[in-house]
């Protein structure tokens, strides 16, 4: 490691402030931050902890909306009883990552096999910052890329609560990562499918088993679908092909156990 200044502000607004310096970083649970300056691949020279911030640890539903602070960990929403989003959680990483990790700072990573990507995309969840409210369908941006401006927080996502949802998901052994992981939720605009793990893109809707599934909610409406390769990830844990078929076999599954 090598040395530098670490801030833990009280306060949303003292967190901006201490981000608005010169190559600070903001610190969420550091499940990913934290390796990647031990390996050297980035060396902010300041750290700013979001974790001393008491409304971002907030969570609760009312008027069919569950609103999660930005800081609130995966054992949090794992223990919560929130249906397809709790079990989601509760199968990330290990119980370390599940401690520390923080449904904000997984967002703001956006890695392209991540869990919560899926969940938010598919549940047409908002992500709400310190400057402003952004629509899953514009927040992510490519593989580890969001529309987050730098110094941007966020500091909350609400979920509305779909009327039946489910996520399953195909773990690369390891590390917990989703090879290929399928989030379907029928919600008031109609059906939602997202899929992590399989693009070269990152999180994306699936849009031809979206309209299969809105014409008629059945495991069945998918089997005549076809998931191209073109695009998707190919790499030594498994072919495009391979990623291709399974987007198909999770969506079908986890149409099957929708609830």
């Amino acid at each position: 490691m090598y040395n530098f200044d670490f801030e833990k502000p009280a306060s949303i607004a003292d967190a901006v402030a201490a981000l608005a310096s010169d190559d600070a970083q903001a610190l969420a649970g550091g499940q990913t931050l934290i390796p990647t300056m031990k390996q050297r691949l980035a060396a902010p020279s300041r750290l700013v902890s979001l974790a001393g911030i008491a409304e971002m640890k907030n969570i609760g539903s009312a008027d069919g909306l569950l609103r999660i602070g930005g800081s609130v960990t995966h054992a949090t929403v794992a223990n919560g009883g929130y249906g397809a989003l709790s079990e989601m959680a509760g199968n990330i990483g290990d119980p370390t990552v599940r401690n520390r990790g923080t449904i904000g700072g997984s967002l703001a990573n956006n890695d392209p096999s991540a869990d919560y990507p899926a969940a938010v995309l598919a549940c047409n969840a908002t992500i709400h910052t310190n400057a402003r409210s952004i629509a899953a369908d514009d927040f992510f941006d490519g593989i580890f890329t969001t529309t987050l401006d730098d110094g941007e927080i966020i500091t909350s996502v609400e979920f509305p609560e779909p009327a039946m949802s489910c996520y399953k998901k195909f773990e690369q052994p390891a590390s917990r990562f989703a090879l290929v992981g399928v989030y379907v939720a029928k919600t008031a605009g109609g059906v939602r499918v997202a899929v992590t793990g399989a693009s070269e893109e990152g999180v994306h809707r699936w849009a031809e088993a979206e309209d299969a599934l809105n014409a008629n909610f059945n495991a069945d409406a998918v089997a005549g679908l076809e998931v191209g390769a073109d695009g998707l990830i190919n790499d030594l844990h498994g072919t495009a092909a391979y990623r291709a078929n399974l987007v198909k076999v999770l969506t079908k599954r986890a149409v099957a156990d929708c609830k």
